[in-house]
């Protein structure tokens, strides 16, 4: 292959990242004014699908088109649910109900991680560099959207200082580079990574109307 494969991922998803981006409550959340209520469902959602991505990357840490995207620093599961700790307290779980769009999208997951583990990586991708290159902005924008004190259920978008976020960033480029031993295993994960951002549009327009699939 003659571009990277980190390269082909992001060309190849460009619109459809975009399209995600202006779809149901994302540009809300963008604009520092998604109502406590709907973040709190979002977050709920979102570590549904991080606990079957990341139970799914931990199964199978030593595959070897796997093993260099292993980034314990990049788990967010965790701080989710450190998160929903904070800004709903016990019991957000069973509370916070999880649509059509997210069972779906686990169930996914849960599948690749069972038959065909190496595309697990698409949606680590498509997850963890979002996550890693917007995350300062959003801890601010959600922050004082939602009126929190200073590092109050922002746990999700802590990654550290700016060089552990760009050293992290690095190092999951460079491990994705090298995971792809052909040019099918290269365009399988292309293909993934473009229904990833698919389900990630149906799972934000559900949010805003969360009756939807419940």
């Amino acid at each position: 292959m003659t571009v990277p494969l980190a390269e082909r991922l992001r060309t190849a998803t460009r619109e459809l990242h975009r399209s995600v981006e202006r779809a149901g409550l994302m540009p809300a959340l963008l604009r520092g004014q998604l109502p406590r209520a709907d973040y709190l469902l979002l977050l709920r959602n979102l570590h549904a699908l991080y606990e079957a991505l990341e139970s799914g990357l931990a199964r199978h840490a030593d595959h070897p088109q796997l093993a260099p995207l292993q980034l314990p620093a990049l788990a967010r599961a965790g701080a989710l649910a450190a998160d929903l700790d904070a800004l709903h307290g016990a019991g957000w779980a069973p509370a916070l109900p999880l649509c059509a769009a997210t069972r779906a999208y686990v169930d996914r997951l849960r599948l690749l991680a069972d038959r065909r583990p190496p595309l697990l990586a698409a949606h680590a991708y498509v997850r963890y560099l979002g996550d890693l290159n917007g995350g300062q902005v959003l801890a601010r924008l959600v922050g004082q959207g939602l009126q929190l004190a200073p590092g109050q259920g922002v746990a999700f978008y802590d990654f550290g200082a700016a060089e552990q976020v760009a050293a992290c960033s690095r190092a999951f480029r460079a491990g994705l580079d090298g995971i792809a031993p052909d040019e099918a295993a290269a365009q399988a994960l292309v293909d993934e990574a473009c229904d990833a951002f698919v389900r990630h549009r149906e799972l934000f327009e559900q949010l805003q109307r969360p009756t939807a699939g419940h």
